[in-house]
């Protein structure tokens, strides 16, 4: 019987630590949007002059409209843990929902087994997907554009 009791409350508070857990990532999340590295560069190819490479990354809609990111290169870290570069206080949003990073010369998005998936203009991006300048990104309520 005493056995019983202590594995009641043994679960009981795991439950609790658990919760705990969830609600500070989300106070931290509502943090907004970390600030990038600077001078951290990655190496490869550049655009050639003249040609319209992206050169940052736009909130179009959601909690963050109007906030900008410049590319450099550096992959871009999407969800609601404080320590993505872009935090999201999304309901819909996954803790590490997506990321952007740069192949070549070209950006890419790629879910992170998310819940609520991410969306490319209307099509669910199921793998690394090639993302043309101006083309809506969706992740829960917030929309993000490459522009150049």
């Amino acid at each position: 019987m005493q056995l019983t009791r202590a594995g009641f409350l043994a679960l009981l508070w795991l439950f609790v630590l658990a919760a705990l857990r969830v609600v500070r990532s989300d106070l931290y999340a509502a943090s907004g949007l970390r600030a990038a590295v600077p001078g951290f560069r990655r190496g490869g190819a550049k655009p050639a002059r003249g040609s319209r490479a992206p050169r940052q990354l736009v909130v179009t809609h959601g909690a963050l409209a109007g906030t900008r990111i410049s590319l450099e290169g550096r992959p871009i870290m999407i969800g609601r843990a404080d320590d993505s570069t872009l935090v999201l206080d999304d309901d819909y949003a996954s803790t590490r929902h997506a990321r952007l990073s740069m192949r070549g010369t070209d950006w890419y998005v790629e879910d992170l087994g998310s819940t609520n998936g991410t969306y490319l203009d209307r099509a669910k991006v199921t793998g690394p997907t090639r993302v043309p300048l101006g083309v809506p990104i969706r992740i829960g309520k917030t929309v993000i554009e490459l522009r150049s």
